[in-house]
């Protein structure tokens, strides 16, 4: 067993960290928050009628937990037998699980500046989000939460949509549409899936951008208004932490509603976000406690109008 020891960066920096692995000849990289442990080959019993990517369960010091295989997932050819490969046990979006992997290198820190999305979504297929250049190499940073839900659709955000309950939180706030809200999240998956919530809901005038730096030249530099910022944590070129400290540290912005949803919601991360200032902390795919806060916020917006606009008694 080894365990991963992460480095503590400071807060809002746009710094964090990746553990790098090899899948055939081709390295790959997974955040650190989303990492537990690493182990050498535990052995699995299969389990019937799954995709073939889900090679099985393991028990890891009495948890059993699901196995998938990388490379099956991404149709990558290995010589590596699965009792030579590494075990890369993950926990992300309230699921713990362990992601079979040719071999695992070492934890590099990374700038959010250094992952790059030219060829997202039209050269890298739909599981690969980023290219981290580092030491000559090109390092690729997959969407892991699309590539479990798409093993393992019941623990995707679609699955947690209650529609009619969303419609019932919202039903009293006159006309959602009304009110503006941005959302920053790198996932094209994950964007869809809080678009189609927020819609279910009646918040039709929302702004999705895929990183933070879009949404803080947005807020800041640009001006542009909105009631809400609803921001994923690990995105390129800035992350959803220095987005929330940047808005908090402009005085123009900083009594913005702020809400972290992130599949990464470790306890130090809650810590960090609360210590910037975001105002909840939300863990992916908990859909219908998204809604509920904003419409909270937006409740909670109209009682302060509506006691300023009191008249003052002589």
């Amino acid at each position: 067993m080894q365990e991963v020891k992460k480095v503590i960066t400071e807060v809002g920096t746009n710094e964090w960290q990746v553990v790098v692995f090899y899948l055939g000849e081709q390295p790959f990289a997974i955040n650190v928050d989303k990492t537990r442990e690493i182990l050498r080959w535990p052995g699995c019993r299969e389990i019937p009628e799954t995709d073939s990517a889900m090679i099985g369960i393991t028990s890891v010091r009495g948890e059993v937990l699901p196995m998938i295989d990388l490379r099956i997932s991404l149709g990558i050819k290995s010589d590596i037998p699965l009792d030579q490969t590494k075990i890369i046990i993950a926990e992300f979006n309230e699921t713990k699980l362990g992601f079979v992997v040719d071999a695992v290198e070492r934890i590099y820190r990374i700038n959010s500046e250094d992952l790059d999305d030219t060829l997202t979504g039209n050269y890298l297929g739909q599981w690969v989000l980023y290219v981290i250049k580092k030491d000559s190499r090109n390092v690729l940073l997959l969407d892991y939460e699309a590539i479990v839900q798409k093993i393992s659709p019941h623990s995707s955000i679609v699955s947690r949509i209650d529609e009619a309950a969303i419609i019932k939180i919202a039903e009293d706030l006159g006309d959602p549409s009304a009110y503006s809200i941005l959302v920053a999240e790198d996932s094209p998956l994950i964007r869809r899936q809080v678009e189609d919530a927020l819609h279910s809901a009646g918040f039709t005038n929302l702004k999705i951008v895929p990183d933070g730096k879009i949404a803080h030249d947005l807020i800041i530099v640009e001006g542009d208004h909105f009631d809400i910022v609803i921001t994923d944590v690990e995105m390129p070129k800035m992350d959803g932490l220095t987005l929330t400290r940047k808005i908090r540290e402009n005085s123009a912005t900083s009594d913005i509603p702020i809400i972290v949803f992130s599949s990464i919601m470790a306890e130090d991360i809650k810590i960090k976000a609360a210590s910037i200032g975001a105002n909840y902390q939300i863990t992916k795919p908990e859909i219908n406690m998204l809604v509920d806060y904003v419409v909270r916020i937006i409740k909670d917006k109209k009682l302060d109008k509506a006691k300023k606009e009191e008249p003052v008694k002589s």
